[in-house]
């Protein structure tokens, strides 16, 4: 894959990625006036109390956040940052204006809480998952960071939760409970998203016919693998261990594969979703 073509699948990631989160807090988040945390939380109690909507304060809180960005971090600002920021609020901005929505879509709360969260959930994963991020309250972490020995998660936290208590003043006790459950749900589906997301599958192959499985491995999956030289504790007999990380539709050939080549071979298939290195993430 070319680094142009890398580039422009990665853009192509965030750009769906942003799609759903604008879909899940336009047509359900702001419709509900569900407050989650973020800049789109802030956003949805300052439109209650000022004569303007959520888009056009997220649009500007954004904006100052990005310049703020950019004068205390420099050119180490992140790019994708950038375009997200951008493209979220811009979107959200332009629907406020071609589809204006005064009501919920459904008069299921609860409904409209799963998608409220879920989507921008899944999106959030999706960005995270090519090394991008929705900017908002992500800047203010950042500078922290750079500046402060905070723990920025905690501190992210308790932002979230800050605004997300604030919505049971401004909109009442059942707006309220509700977003308090979003944000709940919103770091559960984050991190169950992530982690399927990125799971592939850890094979330990230990045999005594390891040539015909290097050889499937490398021609039919594409994959490498690492042959380590063992001995069995109890019968003293060497024995060759075939290691390599294959994708989970791989994983059901190698199986199938390793099943016929070698019935007497014993497997060890694990679950791994942080791998780095030729073939899956960079270092960086």
């Amino acid at each position: 894959m070319s680094k142009k073509y890398g580039v422009l699948l990665d853009y192509l990631i965030m750009t769906a990625g942003t799609l759903l989160m604008v879909l899940g807090i336009y047509f359900f988040k702001f419709t509900n006036h569900f407050s989650t945390g973020g800049v789109s939380g802030i956003s949805v109690i300052m439109a209650h109390y000022f004569p303007s909507t959520p888009g056009t304060i997220g649009l500007s809180i954004n904006i100052v956040l990005l310049i703020l960005g950019y004068l205390v971090m420099g050119k180490s600002f992140g790019v994708r940052t950038t375009y997200v920021t951008l493209l979220q609020s811009g979107v959200i901005w332009l629907l406020e204006r071609l589809v204006p929505m005064d009501h919920p879509i459904t008069d299921e709360p609860f409904l409209e809480l799963v998608f409220a969260v879920g989507l921008p959930a899944i999106g959030s994963a999706i960005l995270f998952n090519v090394d991008a991020s929705s900017g908002g309250t992500d800047i203010i972490a950042m500078i922290m960071r750079k500046y402060t020995t905070l723990n920025i998660g905690v501190a992210l936290l308790i932002s979230d939760c800050i605004i997300t208590v604030s919505a049971c003043f401004a909109f009442g006790m059942t707006t309220g409970l509700f977003s308090i459950l979003g944000l709940i749900m919103k770091s559960l589906v984050i991190d169950l998203v992530l982690e399927n997301v990125n799971t592939n599958k850890c094979f330990h192959i230990i045999t005594a016919h390891p040539d015909a499985l290097e050889d499937y491995i490398l021609t039919k999956l594409h994959r490498g693998a690492t042959r380590l030289h063992g001995e069995g504790i109890y019968t003293h007999e060497g024995r060759e261990v075939i290691l390599t990380v294959v994708n989970r539709r791989q994983a059901v050939h190698l199986r199938r594969f390793v099943k016929a080549a070698d019935p007497s071979a014993f497997l060890l298939i694990t679950n791994t979703s942080e791998i780095i290195g030729r073939g899956f993430r960079g270092v960086n």
